[in-house]
C-alpha cells in the first residue's frame, strides 16, 4: 500500500471519483493545465480531458455559481477556491442557492456539489491565504463543512463529500498538505461524514480539535502522557453537522474538555462545542470547559505567525489546569 501526503490523497480521491462516475467534473483556477496551486489536481486533465477538468477565469463567484447550476442539473461538480481568503464571493451562492435548493424545491432538486479550499495558516503566506473562518460556513443551514486531518481521512471524506446529495465545503489544512505521509489504499472506500474520530483513548481530559491543529493536539497528548495525564483526542472531522454523541461520550468519561482551534477566539466553532457540553453534559464536568485558540486579530505575517497559532505548550497547560480540578 503506497504512502502518500494529504494533498496526494486529495488527488487520489478526485481521480477515483471521476473514474467511477462520469458526472463528476472538476473546475477552478489553474486546476487543469497547471494542476492546481498546490498540485492537488495534477494529471487529472490529462486523464479525463478539458471537458471534465475545466480551467476557469479568476472569478470565485463564477466558480461557485457554475457548481450550483451543474449540480442542480445532475452533475457532481468539485470546485476549487485557491485559498480560503478568496471564498467570500462564493457566500452569495452558498447561502442563497446551494444550501436552499433542497428546501426551495421540496426535495425535487438537490445540490451535490463540493467546494474545496485550502484552510489555515502556517505556510508563511500573506493574510488572505491564511484564513480559518469555518465557523462562518458552519452557521449556514443546509451546508456540510468537512475538514480532514490526515491523508487517509482526506481520501475517504472527500469521496463521501463528492457522493453526498447535498452541498459540502471541504476545507483542506494547508499546513498538513505535505507534513507527513501515511498509507492510503485507492480502493474507492469512503469514510462516514458527520462522524468524529477518536484518535487516542484517555481517561483524564478530552482534547477536541480539527484540521491542522490535530498535529499540535496529538503532540500535547504525548507530552501529557509523560506526566501521567491520559488525554483522549477527538478529531471532529465534520463540523456541520458534527458528531455530538462522540464529544459528549468522551466528556462523560473524562469529566474535562479542552477545545483547540486556530481560528480567532470570539465566535469560533469551539464556542458551539462548549455550549453543547454546557447544555447536555454539565453534570459530567469536573472542570470548566477551556478553549485554546488563535487571537482576535488578523493572522499576522510570517515572522509572528507561529505566535498566533495555538502551541503544544498552550494546549498542554490548559489540560493541566483542567486536571487540577477534582
Amino acid at each position: 500500500m503506497p504512502e502518500v501526503t494529504l494533498v496526494e490523497a486529495v488527488n487520489l480521491a478526485l481521480g477515483r471519483a471521476m473514474a467511477d462516475d462520469p458526472d463528476v467534473v472538476v473546475l477552478g483556477e489553474d486546476v487543469g493545465v497547471n494542476g492546481g496551486v498546490f498540485r492537488a489536481t495534477v494529471g487529472l486533465q490529462e486523464r479525463f480531458g478539458p471537458e471534465r477538468v475545466l480551467d476557469t477565469p479568476l472569478a470565485e463567484l463564477l466558480i461557485s455559481g457554475l457548481c450550483v447550476g451543474m449540480a442542480a442539473q445532475g452533475l457532481r461538480p468539485v470546485g476549487e477556491i485557491q485559498f480560503m481568503g478568496f471564498i467570500y464571493p462564493c457566500l452569495d451562492q452558498l447561502v442563497n442557492h446551494a444550501s436552499r435548493i433542497r428546501n426551495r424545491t421540496q426535495g425535487r432538486l438537490t445540490c451535490p456539489m463540493v467546494l474545496r479550499t485550502p484552510h489555515g495558516a502556517g505556510i508563511r503566506a500573506p493574510e488572505h491565504h491564511s484564513e480559518s473562518t469555518e465557523a462562518m460556513l458552519a452557521h449556514i443551514p443546509g451546508l456540510r463543512v468537512v475538514m480532514p486531518s490526515s491523508p487517509e481521512r482526506a481520501y475517504g471524506l472527500l469521496l463521501a463529500a463528492i457522493r453526498d446529495p447535498d452541498p459540502v465545503v471541504f476545507l483542506e489544512p494547508t499546513r498538513l498538505y505535505r507534513a507527513a505521509k501515511s498509507e492510503v489504499e485507492d480502493n474507492g472506500e469512503a469514510l462516514p461524514l458527520d462522524t468524529a474520530f477518536v484518535l487516542r483513548e484517555g481517561r483524564d481530559v478530552t482534547l477536541v480539535s480539527w484540521g491542522a491543529m490535530l498535529k499540535e493536539t496529538m503532540a500535547a497528548a504525548d507530552a501529557l502522557a509523560d506526566e501521567g495525564i491520559a488525554a483522549e483526542v477527538v478529531d471532529l472531522a465534520t463540523l456541520k453537522p458534527y458528531d455530538e454523541s462522540t464529544v459528549l461520550g468522551s466528556v462523560a468519561k473524562t469529566g474535562r474538555c479542552v477545545i483547540v482551534h486556530e481560528a480567532a477566539h470570539t465566535g469560533g466553532f469551539g464556542a458551539e462545542i462548549a455550549a453543547l457540553i454546557a447544555e447536555r453534559g454539565l453534570s459530567s464536568l469536573l472542570a470548566p470547559v477551556a478553549r485554546v485558540t488563535g487571537y482576535d486579530t488578523i493572522v499576522p505575517m510570517a515572522r509572528l505567525e507561529q505566535r498566533y497559532m495555538p502551541s503544544v505548550g498552550r494546549i498542554a497547560a490548559a489540560a493541566r489546569k483542567a486536571c487540577q480540578y477534582n
